[in-house]
């Protein structure tokens, strides 16, 4: 019988698994403009997508005063989950990868820089709830690329470092892994570009997490 390579996989959401990046975008320009701030460009609003949300209000608006900051963060919440709600895709594979991994018993969580209102809502829309009996989000942690919510997922799961493998689309995600010693993959789906991804070292970059099933069974056999 095969040894898996891992134990444990943790999951970024926005990016990874789910296909959110023009949504995103187009809220913070939105609560940009309803707390009288002038958007930040799309470029670089696509940068800072995996940050804790007040970290990502301090990266796009270094100039403005802490109180700004928050009044574009509460706008944002108000509008990505009241005002500007809409069903958003998985990518291609996600679900069938998730489902997949879980059968074959793999453990599985999130870390991400979502909020825990946010993830929780969009985990119970989705019915993906039962499968991530462990997750961390920014607002209850600290924000990505800081691994304390790595820490507390393999705490949750008694794990070590080398039993899990962290997924995600961004640099935060991958230094995040780094820092403590634990295999990452990048997917480039989402917020960073290869280039970048692969400058933090991952064991691979797959174009997308569909693409996971095959490289772990490659992992089996080496």
């Amino acid at each position: 019988m095969k040894t898996k390579p891992y134990a444990l996989v943790i999951f970024d959401w926005d990016g990874t698994l789910i296909d959110s990046q023009a949504h995103i975008i187009d809220c913070i320009e939105r609560a940009s403009l309803a707390a009288g701030v002038e958007p930040a460009k799309p470029e670089a609003i696509r940068h800072i997508i995996g940050l804790g949300l007040l970290e990502a209000m301090q990266t796009l608006y270094p100039s403005l005063s802490t109180q700004q900051q928050q009044r574009v963060a509460d706008e944002y919440r108000a509008e990505f989950m009241l005002r500007n709600h809409k069903p958003l895709p998985l990518f291609d594979g996600a679900r069938l990868t998730l489902e997949y991994l879980a059968a074959n018993g793999y453990e599985l969580a999130i870390a991400t820089g979502k909020s825990r209102a946010g993830l929780n809502k969009v985990l119970q829309e989705m019915d993906l709830k039962q499968l991530f009996p462990v997750t961390r989000c920014a607002d209850e942690t600290l924000s990505k690329p800081h691994p304390l919510m790595l820490q507390e997922i393999l705490q949750a799961y008694d794990r070590k470092p080398a039993e899990a493998l962290m997924i995600g689309d961004t640099t935060y995600d991958l230094e995040m892994a780094r820092a403590i010693q634990m295999d990452a993959l990048g997917v480039s789906c989402g917020a960073h570009d290869v280039e970048r991804l692969l400058a933090c070292q991952p064991r691979a970059c797959l174009n997308s997490v569909q693409d996971l099933p095959a490289w772990l069974e490659q992992q089996d056999s080496d």
